[in-house]
């Protein structure tokens, strides 16, 4: 498995991530055999959150399940989402974090986070008490590196800015969803990005499972998919302008020996601020094919013909 560093970090990780979102609705057996197996074949970033899980059952499972092999990996989890019903458990103030960070802490069964990230931006908190409070997190020893997700491209700037300013622990990451068929992040936040040295993790590397090559343009979502149970998903990624490119890009796998799915993680892959493509597993088999599909190694004219047929109009 290769490995690379989150952002200018020394911070390395594996080049495929396993997103653990599904832990906490799996039976504990069930998530065990994928991590074994994930394990097993060379990943080490284990990315969860706290929400995971109808709230706290993704990192439960991780907890009960790693025991020793926890020093083995990168883990990495979220905070501000809500925890509550009523919305007081949310956000990023500092009495927040630091009551957040000792639940995951508890539930992951360790002694430290090592990354840490913002799930969304918090409006009500300005960035330097956020930031302030992780410092002193990395500071005491119970994180080790700190990052965002979902942070438009000003809000990753101004963080940035604000830790240089006053001498604070800075975002190595960002994670939030890229695919082939959701490019939009390319317009500032990646620039922004690789301006400050910022890694990315891309999650919904599979578009919710439009790229994995299962469905078809026309036909009935297949039993139990996750297009036939969750219908705002469906709406929002089988859109005719989505169809058109996945058509376009099965093709273009075809005449090359390769699957959709291999496509849609070398691709992810070759981009250069790219750290790790974090992508969910239930099973054992799926996290067997994630590991292989970054094996396509593709060339600039590839790349190039890829890029064309994505574009939108």
């Amino acid at each position: 498995m290769e490995t690379r560093n989150l952002g200018r970090s020394g911070l390395q990780v594996s080049l495929v991530g396993l997103g653990c979102n599904n832990f906490g609705m799996l039976e504990l057996e069930a998530s065990r055999k994928v991590v074994h197996r994930a394990l097993d074949l060379g990943v080490t970033l284990f990315d969860t959150a706290d929400v995971y899980g109808n709230r706290g059952g993704s990192e439960e499972q991780l907890g009960a399940i790693l025991g020793l092999r926890r020093k083995d990996i990168v883990l990495a989890t979220k905070f501000a989402m809500q925890m509550d019903d009523s919305g007081a458990k949310s956000g990023a103030s500092r009495r927040y974090i630091f009551a957040a960070v000792e639940a995951s802490l508890k539930r992951l069964q360790t002694d430290w986070i090592d990354l840490y990230q913002v799930h969304q931006p918090d409006r009500k908190t300005p960035i330097d008490e956020t930031l302030s409070a992780l410092d002193d997190l990395v500071r005491q020893g119970k994180v080790r590196y700190i990052g965002c997700s979902n942070f438009p491209a000003w809000q990753v700037v101004d963080a940035q800015w604000t830790s240089r300013d006053r001498g604070l622990n800075a975002f190595v990451s960002a994670q939030d969803e890229y695919s082939l068929v959701v490019r939009d992040i390319e317009r500032e936040l990646v620039p922004a990005l690789d301006a400050h040295g910022v890694g990315l993790l891309p999650y919904f590397p599979l578009a919710s499972g439009l790229l994995t090559g299962k469905y078809k343009h026309g036909a009935e979502s297949p039993p139990g998919t996750r297009f036939t149970i969750m219908k705002r998903l469906a709406d929002r990624y089988m859109t005719e302008a989505n169809w058109k490119i996945v058509d376009s890009l099965e093709a273009f796998c075809a005449a090359r020996g390769h699957s959709l799915l291999e496509l849609a993680f070398s691709w992810l892959a070759s981009r250069p601020r790219i750290a790790s493509v974090i992508a969910g597993a239930t099973r054992p088999e799926q996290i067997e094919a994630n590991v292989k599909a970054v094996g396509w190694k593709l060339s600039a004219e590839d790349i190039a013909e890829v890029d064309r047929l994505t574009r939108k109009s």
